[in-house]
Order: structure tokens, then sequence, then C-alpha cells
């Protein structure tokens, strides 16, 4: 059957929303530099510390309006404006909550910077309540390229103003102000590109709540998951340790997070359009385990080798203490790359509870850890368990899956691994061997290594796949893709 226009097929909506991450996140990254440059680690760290504050407030609050309506193939303009007046009741509550606990969270961060902070920046979730909700259907029907044109349009404006007022300013307030002003352009631009009008509503309360109830601890136990080692940071440092593992934390996650966000928005939808065939639903899921593993690995193990020079070349010297929390963190994001397409599958067959309790048994074992093994501990310390707690979960992970999943083995997603893992740790060794100890300058360095690093890592996992028999997988749908790309290519040539 023929694709409606615009609808996308996996192949290629995983390049437009790879490519649409990449730009995003390369104006992250140009932000990210620039203020680095002009604000100090302890102005990340009040910003820092207040983001935290009000990602739980709002997640508390999440019902997750949107997996509701992708999920549902029927869905209906009622239940879009109900999902859309939920999300506007969801983000004013929150909204509320933080200005007046505002002196609550100053005063459990030990910073007064904070209060003044929160009871301004969480206008921004307010404000971006009132977002179209029809931009959700580009994602159902995978039109990638007209949510591409909002968040970089939505993106920009944010880019623009934070940087011309840190410039002006110097100041933290750069930051509250430019979020400010991104998320009411990205209203704006929501209603002039898409044609949906949604009004206030509970007619399908009941269906969506349904769902979203699961979905509500799930992103509850995903905040924790993801920013509880943050939130005792920043109660037991102090701001500017706070600011250079936050920033750490970011950065850690660029190179697999980069990669594997765009592939699981596209790999969402098409989980759920092959729910009801558990062997094409598995031949999809391994075949995203293995290309997802293969680039998001070596990706962040490189990142872990090359950290010392990339942030003594790019942000300055004042940024060093980053360093060893980089290294680690980017070790948590190895791992966790090796579950994430598997929680989607679970939310698809229906076993969101499932997934949910696998999410809370890691929170609920690194909250005991911290409590009990290391309170008070500096942030490195905090780091180590976190990698320890990742470390088992993804055990936990797979063992959910496999039971989920019909026909699914435990040594299927071993093998789609295992490739990619060894192929990283060559990669470590040639370059613990043979560059680590030339004096080069901090950039020269840091290019020499990423182009060993990855010259290693190919030639050991095309030998492995090469010796393993060239069987079907990650690698040898790679090099067909790359092939039909440069054939592509020498066509073009010609007519140009």
């Amino acid at each position: 059957m023929a694709r409606e226009p615009g609808v996308m097929s996996i192949a290629q909506g995983a390049a437009v929303v790879v490519a649409m991450r990449w730009t995003d996140r390369l104006i992250g990254i140009v932000s990210t530099l620039i203020l680095a440059r002009l604000l100090t680690p302890a102005d990340f760290g009040v910003i820092a510390m207040a983001s935290i504050a009000i990602a739980l407030a709002d997640v508390l609050l999440d019902l997750g309006v949107n997996v509701a309506l992708i999920q549902n193939s029927h869905a209906t303009h009622a239940h879009y404006n109900t999902a859309w007046t939920l999300r506007l009741l969801q983000t004013s509550t929150a909204t509320l909550i933080l200005v007046l606990s505002a002196p609550l969270a100053a005063a459990y961060f030990q910073d007064e910077r904070v209060q003044t902070v929160l009871q301004v920046l969480p206008f921004s979730l307010m404000i971006a309540g009132f977002e179209n909700i029809g931009i959700v259907t580009y994602q159902k029907h995978m039109r990638f390229g007209a949510e591409f044109r909002f968040l970089f349009l939505r993106r920009m404006a944010g880019f623009i103003t934070t940087i011309i007022l840190a410039w002006l300013l110097r100041s933290y307030w750069a930051m509250v102000i430019g979020a400010l002003v991104g998320r009411t352009v990205g209203v704006g631009l929501s209603y002039w590109l898409h044609p949906m009008r949604p009004r206030l509503s509970l007619e399908k309360f009941g269906e969506i709540f349904s769902i979203s109830q699961w979905m509500l601890l799930r992103s509850i136990g995903n905040y924790l998951h993801q920013n509880l080692h943050k939130i005792l940071v920043g109660r037991w440092t102090q701001a500017a340790t706070m600011g250079a593992y936050s920033l750490a934390d970011d950065i850690s996650a660029m190179p697999s997070g980069e990669l594997l966000a765009p592939l699981n928005r596209v790999l969402f939808p098409a989980f759920a359009a092959a729910r009801e065939d558990p062997q094409e639903l598995k031949r999809i899921f391994l075949l995203a385990q293995g290309v997802q593993t293969l680039v998001a690995i070596p990706a962040a193990a490189g990142l872990a080798l090359v950290a010392h020079e990339v942030v003594l070349f790019l942000l300055g010297e004042k940024w060093m203490i980053a360093v060893p929390f980089i290294q680690i963190l980017a070790l948590v994001n190895i791992i966790q790359s090796l579950t994430t397409s598997g929680g989607y599958v679970l939310i698809v067959l229906g076993k969101i509870g499932i997934s949910v309790i696998g999410i809370w048994i890691r929170v609920a074992v690194f909250g005991v850890l911290a409590f009990t093994v290391i309170p008070g501990s500096d942030a490195l310390e905090i780091a180590w368990l976190r990698l320890f707690v990742v470390a088992i979960g993804v055990w936990l992970s797979f063992w959910l899956l496999v039971r989920t999943l019909p026909g699914l083995r435990f040594r299927e997603i071993i093998r789609s691994s295992i490739r990619p893992l060894l192929g990283a740790a060559a990669m470590t060794a040639v370059l613990s061997a043979s560059v680590g100890h030339l004096a080069l300058l901090p950039g020269a360095l840091a290019a020499l290594k990423i182009s060993m690093g990855a010259a290693t890592y190919t030639v050991t996992v095309l030998g492995l796949w090469w010796m393993a028999g060239r069987p079907p997988g990650a690698e040898s749908y790679l090099l067909k893709k790359c092939h039909a790309a440069w054939s592509a290519v020498r066509i073009w040539r010609p007519a140009n």
C-alpha cells in the first residue's frame, strides 16, 4: 500500500529525525560553548538546581497524553481536545506549585538564588501547555519534516535570545529569559504550522487516563532514575560543583542520546504498528537493538577517552572539574544504550506495568545505597554509584523483555551487542597504548584520538562480523544503506 504524502518509511524517518536531532543539538552545543565562556559554573549550577525542581513538578503531574494519542490509532478530535486540556491543567498546576514552593527548594539546595529563579522560570511550563496538540500528529504519522521545521524555529528563538542576553548581562538570567522566549515563540509556531484548533474538553478523559496513569508512574520513575543523582549532588555539594556535574551529565549523554533519541521517535510508532505480529516485532527490535548499540557504544566510549582534551579545548580551564564526571557518566550512557528500545517494546505490548516496576526497582536500589552507604558523599562517589546501579539495571531490563516478547532469547540480545562492545574495548586499548602520552595541543590530540579510535572500532567490528560469516543484522543493514547512499550520489553527480 502506498504511503500518504509526507509519510516516511522507518529508514527515511530515522534519517530525517537524526538530522533534526543533530541540528537541534548542534544549536545546543554552540549555545553551551558560548555560555560556558560567558558565564561561570556557579551560574550553570543555579539553573541546574532550578531545572531539577521544575522537572520534578512537571513529571509528578505528567499524564503522558502524547503517548496515549500515538498509541490510539482511532483518536478523534475529541481525544486531542481532552489531551490538550489535561496538558494545560498539568502545566498550570505545576507552575503554581513551583512558584509557591520556591523558598523550600532554595532551602533544600542551600542557595537563595534558586528561589528567585523559581519565581520566574516555571512560567515557561505554563506557556508550553498552550502549544497546539496537533503537533503530536507529526510524530504519530511520521511527518518528521514538518516536526523538524517546528522544533528548529522554536529552538533558534530561544538560542538567539539567550546568547544576546548572556553577552549583555553575564548572568544566569539570560538562560531564564531565553527559555521563556523560546516557549512563547513555540506556541505561536504551533498554531501557524498546524491547522488544528483545540478547545477545552474532558470528553475522553476516561480513555486517556486508562493509559496515562501507568505513563505517569513511568515518567516519575524515569525522572528519578535520571535525576536523583543530580538532586543529591545539588544538596551535598556547592553550586559550582553542581554546575560542572550537570554540564558533564548533559555532555556525556550527547553521543548516545543524539543517536538513540531520534531513532526511538521513529521506532515507537513502528513497534506499535507491528504489535499484532510477534515475529515481526522481534525482528524490528533486534535490528534496532543492533543498530543502536553499533553506533551509540563507540560514541559514548570515545567521549570518555577524549574528555580531558575536549573540555580543555572547548570549555576552558575553569571547567576541568567536569572531566572525571564526563568519563564516568559516559560509561553510564554506554550501558543505558543497551536497553533503550526494549522499554518501547514493553509499552506497545501493553506491559507498561512491567516497565514501570523495572524502573522503580532501579530507583529504589540507588536511593537505598546512596542514603545508607555513601550519605553526604562528594559528586564523584555519586557518579560511581550511578554507574553501578545502571549496570545492574541492564540485566533486569533484559530479563523483563525476554519474559514479555514471545520467542525472544537472552542470547539474541547479547549477540546483537557483543561486537560493538568488543570494538569499544579494542578502541580503548589502542588509544591508551599509542597516543595517551603524546605532547600535543588539546585540539590536535582530540582529533588524533577520534580518528584513530574510529578506525580501530570500524576495523574491529567489521573484522569480527566477517569472521562470524557476515550474518544479517546491524552491520549488513548499515552497509546496505551506505551502499545505497553512495549509489545515489554517483547517479546524481553526472546530472549536475
